[in-house]
């Protein structure tokens, strides 16, 4: 045999040997569970054929507790680069079939480089993670690896998208990789989050949890908020991931790509004028109105079910993406409080470090009273919200639907905190509250004196309605662009997107702002 084909043998030898990861067994185990490996997921993630894997050699350096006899090439995560839907993108898949895909020394040096390629080549870092968490047998040198990945996570939030898919295990400081990154997708039933398991917290607080109930997919969508959308299985859990890259740019440096829209572009759609009832006090679902102005009628939601008072998510106009955030009236009226306030303003700060236009829809009656809500902090969290709207620099488009009452006027994207374009429909009622509260401190003398105070007090607040439940008080002092037919919606939005496409704003220097945590 000559050296050459020595040499080729050694490499396909240890080309296998990395591929099998922790060997048949442990990968029909998976299987067994319902999961994918590391490599079959990294395999379905990329476009087929593009796949180039970095240090797939790569094994840990710990000689304590016998691991010198433990070493299995590339140490429990696959990573590289390659091509989705297209586009460059970067990713490291944690492998649970290789030491529990724990986290070693050398195992973080692996993905903070590829995460460190993905910075200097400005393109999204995706992290596939099943793992039991930090390699114990490695002590602090894990944890230190864990400090290099949250440091690399923060120093390139809002440089590049970053993704995180939870597709098994993370527990403990592992859950903060994550939790740092721009958004999280979980697999229903396989996959959980939490800092200290349920035996733990049976010691500590004598408290009996499962796993599921405390860090499953479900708690972290509805309870929580830690998880952005929930997928069937692992495929579907990639697959919202594809998706969700299809909305953003490469990086800060620019825009979201233009997916052609094929079809005519400006459409009067008569329905909308039918979807805000007459009566302002009846309820209705504002993703009606998203999915009818939407290209194609497509929405990608963001926490669905999550401060269902307030909708978040992607869709496209013409092709542009564009990020929306919209009061849901068939939701606590649609009422800001304190987890729809930290949803909306962490949205807004995504979209605007990567330059993603931001539309609002309002029908809002206020922030939601209550000692539970003042004294959980509602001011702090409320003000994140005239924060984010006020700092940013995309394009802002607010649409006003109905109410547009108090605080909550000024926080949701109102002229005065710079939406560049503010359109009303007739339906839309501008005031510092509802007419019976306004009619009660307003006319509290008058009504007291009154021969008939109810009588009287139905006067004054059909009077007060006929004042403010309109939007042409607003529309007067040019606080309301242009006062619109819900049937020109999507005509409108889209001549708005194209007028700001080139706008330029700045903001005075600074280092960063403060806003209140």
């Amino acid at each position: 045999m000559s050296l050459k084909e020595a040499q080729i043998k050694r490499l396909q030898e240890m080309n296998a040997a990395a591929e099998l990861g922790g060997g048949e067994a442990r990968i029909a185990k998976q299987h067994e569970a319902g999961k994918m490996t590391a490599r079959e997921r990294i395999l379905y993630f990329f476009d087929e054929g593009t796949f180039e894997e970095v240090d797939k050699f790569v094994t840990h350096r710990c000689t304590d507790f016998s691991m010198e006899k433990k070493k299995i090439p590339g140490d429990g995560v696959v990573c590289g680069y390659g091509k989705v839907n297209g586009r460059l993108t970067f990713a490291a898949a944690q492998d649970f079939t290789a030491i529990g895909g724990t986290l070693s020394e050398t195992n973080a040096q692996k993905i903070c480089k590829v995460l460190d390629m993905a910075a200097k080549s400005g393109a999204p870092f995706i992290a596939l993670n099943d793992s039991g968490g930090a390699r114990i047998h490695e002590g602090v040198a894990s944890l230190g690896g864990y400090a290099e990945l949250f440091y690399r996570n923060t120093i390139y939030s809002g440089v590049i998208p970053q993704v995180a898919a939870i597709l098994g295990p993370c527990a403990g400081g592992a859950v903060y990789s994550p939790a740092i990154m721009d958004f999280i997708i979980m697999t229903k039933k396989s996959s959980y989050m939490f800092i200290t398991g349920p035996n733990v917290i049976k010691t500590v607080t004598n408290e009996d949890v499962t796993q599921e109930k405390l860090g499953g997919s479900n708690t972290h969508m509805k309870v929580s908020g830690v998880c952005h959308q929930a997928g069937e299985n692992d495929k579907d859990t990639i697959d919202k991931v594809k998706t969700l890259l299809s909305f953003l740019p490469q990086s800060n440096r620019e825009k979201p790509p233009v997916v052609p829209y094929e079809g005519e572009v400006e459409v009067v759609i008569p329905e909308l004028n039918d979807v805000v009832p007459a009566d302002s006090r009846r309820p209705y679902d504002i993703k009606k109105i998203i999915k009818l102005v939407a290209d194609h009628g497509d929405f990608f939601e963001i926490q669905p079910d999550y401060a269902k008072n307030l909708v978040v998510g992607f869709a496209r106009f013409n092709g542009e993406s564009v990020g929306i955030i919209a009061n849901q009236p068939n939701f606590m009226a649609g009422c800001l409080d304190i987890n729809a306030s930290d949803k909306c303003a962490r949205f807004i700060r995504f979209c605007d470090a990567f330059n993603i236009p931001l539309l609002t829809f309002v029908d809002v009656p206020g922030f939601l009273p209550g000692t539970g809500q003042e004294f959980g902090g509602i001011i702090r969290h409320g003000a994140k919200i005239i924060f984010a709207y006020a700092e940013a620099t995309v394009p802002k488009i607010t649409v006003t639907t109905r109410k547009s009452f108090g605080g909550a006027y000024c926080a949701m994207s109102s002229r005065q905190l710079g939406a560049d374009i503010h359109f009303a429909y007739p339906t839309a009622e501008y005031s510092v509250m509802g007419p019976d509260g306004a009619v009660n401190i307003v006319f509290n003398k008058e009504l007291k004196n009154a021969e008939d105070p109810v009588a009287k007090r139905q006067e004054l607040v059909d009077a007060y309605k006929e004042n403010f439940a309109n939007p042409y008080r607003a529309a007067s002092y040019g606080f309301v662009d242009e006062v619109i037919m819900p049937e020109m919606t999507r005509i409108k939005i889209i001549r708005a997107l194209e007028m700001l496409q080139d706008k330029e704003e700045e903001k005075p220097w600074r280092k960063h702002g403060n806003i209140p945590l």
